[in-house]
């Protein structure tokens, strides 16, 4: 499969780059492309997308396997469909920074908003002896004090909703005690940019942002934008139902989980896999639902890694950029270990992996669709972390002085 497959979905680009042509960065190249190859064919991971770029050239761009490779409960399909460098991926939490930290990185440029301030400085009515504490940095940084996940859609069916039902859940961690990743931060920072900004927040990042970019394929709700040739994720959200129905399994649930049942019963293609996002935020959420292809992605890592210019022109100032990718003091992104001071990097649920570093000037995007494999025995999908892993110290090897 991989001769075939792989050779025929994707192609080595980059060969009027001089950069692409030093032994160092070919040998990378070649090794990556085998890691992947790998992947696939070992069954965990249907198909991938890889994107490696220097200095805003692109050295390589090469699609694996397939975009759909199962139907309805884990059923393969006769003609699976192939992986193309242009499928549009579910970044899932990849959203949290190539869309909401954009957002806010956007409104403080324009002085409209300030990250240090308290949240109910923008949402009046997030108050309370704890809640008070709570600044837009937390959020960023997720040192909140939040709940790290629960199934708001058993309380709310929109986004007012889902708002409220954060704002009066009890605070599981002193605010600013330490990191506990969160998507219920995200969703509140989703809120903030609305009210500030007077628009939903996929209508906010399309006008700011994506189509001042030219980026033709990043979008929250892509069907309804038009958008198609997606990587397919889950059958229905089997996943997110174990983490309800199983106290033991993911963030637990402590309701009652018969008391809801909207549960999607279909090959998710084109909608966001997410739960809180699709059943509770219609879709548009600032901790998930954005979808989007490699190549667009490495324009946005562009973005961060020319400190906010693109084609020369100054889209977010410079000291946004410097200030939300300090070493130790990231916003929104996360600073790998053992990479390079300012190194900036975010992972996705389905999948999905972008990574930065201005001190190579190396733009890194890996898309997967493993959920699209199913889970194994004990209900978990292929941890696409090892190889995420691997392929990014491999090029960081290759690009040491």
């Amino acid at each position: 499969m991989k001769t075939v497959l792989a050779l025929a979905a994707g192609l080595l680009v980059g060969s009027p780059h001089a950069m692409a042509q030093t032994p160092k960065i070919q040998d990378a190249v070649t090794k990556a492309n085998a890691l992947v190859e790998a992947a696939v064919d070992n069954g965990g991971i249907p198909g991938a997308v890889m994107l490696i770029a220097l200095d805003g050239k692109v050295v390589a761009e090469r699609a694996f396997g397939f975009a759909q490779l199962n139907g309805f409960d884990g059923r393969k399909l006769a003609a699976p469909r192939v992986m193309q460098t242009s499928t549009v991926f579910d970044l899932a939490s990849v959203t949290k920074v190539m869309a909401t930290a954009l957002a806010v990185m956007i409104l403080a440029d324009r002085k409209t908003l300030d990250v240090d301030a308290p949240v109910y400085r923008y949402l009046p009515d997030f108050r309370g002896p704890d809640l008070d504490k709570i600044t837009l940095r937390h959020l960023l940084t997720h040192t909140g004090g939040l709940a790290q996940w629960q199934p708001l859609y058993y309380q709310a069916a929109d986004k007012a909703g889902i708002y409220d039902a954060i704002r009066d859940m009890p605070l599981e961690w002193p605010v600013g005690e330490g990191y506990r990743y969160s998507d219920l931060g995200f969703m509140l920072l989703g809120a903030v940019v609305e009210r500030v900004s007077g628009k939903a927040l996929d209508v906010f990042v399309e006008d700011a942002l994506y189509r001042p970019l030219g980026l033709t394929h990043t979008a929250f709700l892509p069907k309804a934008r038009g958008l198609s040739g997606f990587a397919v994720t889950e059958s229905g959200n089997g996943y997110e139902r174990h983490m309800v129905y199983g106290p033991d399994f993911g963030y637990g649930y402590k309701g009652d989980p018969t008391s809801w049942d909207g549960w999607r019963r279909y090959v998710l293609d084109g909608e966001v896999n997410d739960g809180n996002a699709w059943y509770g935020a219609g879709g548009v959420a600032g901790h998930a639902g954005l979808f989007s292809t490699a190549a667009d992605l490495k324009v946005l890592l562009d973005l961060m890694l020319n400190r906010g210019a693109v084609a020369g022109k100054q889209v977010i100032g410079a000291e946004i950029v410097d200030l939300f990718l300090k070493p130790d003091a990231h916003l929104g992104w996360r600073q790998p270990e053992g990479l390079p001071p300012g190194a900036f990097a975010h992972t996705g649920f389905t999948g999905t992996y972008v990574l930065g570093v201005p001190e190579m000037k190396l733009a890194f995007v890996l898309l997967t669709n493993r959920q699209n494999a199913g889970t194994d025995a004990k209900g978990y999908f292929t941890d696409a972390g090892p190889l995420q892993e691997q392929v990014s110290r491999l090029l960081l090897e290759a690009l040491k002085p």
